[in-house]
């Protein structure tokens, strides 16, 4: 009997994925803690308007961080990349739609209901009927 003798496909190979060095890995760990050291910190601090801009800020580069350094995009094919910046380009954009129309509700917010409010509301609140 004859043997018969299979070459092996690309997807029998096995081989290891792309190994980061320990520094950078402990760089990426470093800047991630003090970026969150940063956003405690910055909770006490009450930055206006700007409160919910800060966090995103923090957040969006703590999760790229995660992204490029421990997911490995940073050595990902360029498609990837683009992908992921995409998606935080859409996401940006529907915050800023979402954060357009904030101050239109504040006429139909009951003082009388949330106390702590009346101090928050520049224009002065109506009571609406019902």
């Amino acid at each position: 009997m004859a043997q018969v003798h299979e070459t092996p496909s690309p997807a029998d190979e096995h081989h290891v994925g792309h190994v980061v060095p320990f520094k950078i890995l402990f760089a990426v760990f470093a800047a991630l803690t003090l970026l969150t050291l940063i956003t405690v910190g910055a909770s006490y601090i009450d930055f206006g308007e700007l409160n919910l801009i800060v966090a995103l800020v923090i957040a969006v580069i703590k999760a790229s961080l995660v992204v490029l350094f421990f997911m490995h995009l940073r050595w990902d094919r360029p498609f990837n990349a683009i992908v992921f910046v995409g998606c935080l380009i859409f996401v940006a954009i529907f915050l800023g739609f979402a954060l357009i129309d904030t101050t239109q509700y504040h006429h139909s917010i009951f003082t009388e209901q949330a106390p702590g409010m009346k101090a928050h509301i520049p224009m002065k609140a109506e009571k609406l009927p019902g």
